[in-house]
C-alpha cells in the first residue's frame, strides 16, 4: 500500500479499533497502529528500515514523555492531545510500538525498485 493511502487507512483502523472494540485488544492494537501510522508518515521521506527505527524511537519518546505528567495534563483538556500523546506510561506499550513499526514495513510500500537488468 502506498504511504498516501496507508496514512488515512491506518488512522481509520486505529480510531475504529479503539471505538468499536475493548479491553487489551483495543489498547494494544491501538498502540501498534499508532506506530504504524508514524511509520507511514515517515516513509514519505525515509527508507523502510530508517522509517521503522524512527517510528519506534518517536513512539518510545512519547511513551517516556508520559512519565513527566505533562501529557496527562494536556490529555485532560484535549481529545487531540490524548490521541497523540496518551496520558500514562505503560511499559508493555514499548513492545507494541515495535510490532506496529514492523507492521508498517510489511504493509507500506514506497515505489517499486527496478528489477535486475532494468535500465
Amino acid at each position: 500500500m502506498k504511504p498516501w493511502l496507508a496514512v488515512p487507512v491506518v488512522l481509520a483502523l486505529g480510531l475504529g479499533v479503539r471505538a468499536f472494540t475493548g479491553g487489551d485488544f483495543a489498547k494494544y492494537a491501538g498502540v501498534a497502529l499508532y506506530a504504524t501510522l508514524i511509520y507511514a508518515l515517515l516513509s514519505f521521506w525515509l527508507r523502510p528500515l530508517w522509517a521503522a527505527i524512527a517510528a519506534t524511537g518517536f513512539s518510545w519518546a512519547v511513551e517516556f514523555f508520559q512519565l513527566t505528567g505533562i501529557p496527562a495534563d494536556l490529555s485532560a483538556r484535549s481529545t487531540l492531545a490524548h490521541l497523540v500523546l496518551g496520558s500514562t506510561f505503560n511499559a508493555p506499550d514499548l513492545f507494541w510500538y515495535v510490532v506496529g513499526a514492523a507492521l508498517g514495513v510489511v504493509i507500506v510500500r514506497r515505489k517499486a525498485s527496478p528489477g535486475p537488468g532494468a535500465a
